[in-house]
């Protein structure tokens, strides 16, 4: 007797939260924007009302270029939850924008092997509609 397998659950949405709606609007008009701080001119991610650097509240947002570098990835061969078992492999990264932040997102790329991506690698950013509410920034080798 043979068992059909089950296709996995989708994989859970970020869910937006106040201080973060603009950032979601934005990506879904296929826009990278960041929280900037006025007081030490700094700019960061994730999007939230008070600088991490400072604490100071006076930020306000900046458009991104997208751009950035490879800090870190991993290439995952085993989804460690249901939804992520059918996407294998798929590649995490820590991308540093060129506005200086740091950004967890996915790399988009077809057959990731090591010996095609390496850190300090050029990337830019690329959307994924998920649904209509919430669309994910994603980046690809430049």
């Amino acid at each position: 007797m043979t068992q059909q397998q089950q296709p996995s659950p989708p994989i859970p949405a970020p869910g937006p939260q106040p201080e973060s709606d603009f950032y979601w609007e934005k990506c879904k008009e296929e826009e990278l924007w960041l929280r900037h701080c006025k007081a030490c001119d700094t700019s960061y991610f994730y999007p939230r009302d008070i600088c991490p650097e400072c604490f100071s509240r006076d930020t306000d947002w900046v458009q991104s270029s997208g751009k950035g570098t490879i800090h870190t990835f991993s290439i995952v061969h085993r989804g460690p939850t249901p939804p992520f078992r059918d996407k294998v492999p798929y590649v995490p990264v820590i991308v540093e924008l060129a506005e200086g932040p740091r950004m967890p997102s996915n790399l988009v790329i077809e057959n990731p092997e090591p010996e095609k991506i390496k850190i300090g690698m050029a990337v830019e950013v690329v959307f994924e509609k998920l649904d209509e509410n919430v669309t994910l920034p994603k980046f690809r080798l430049a």
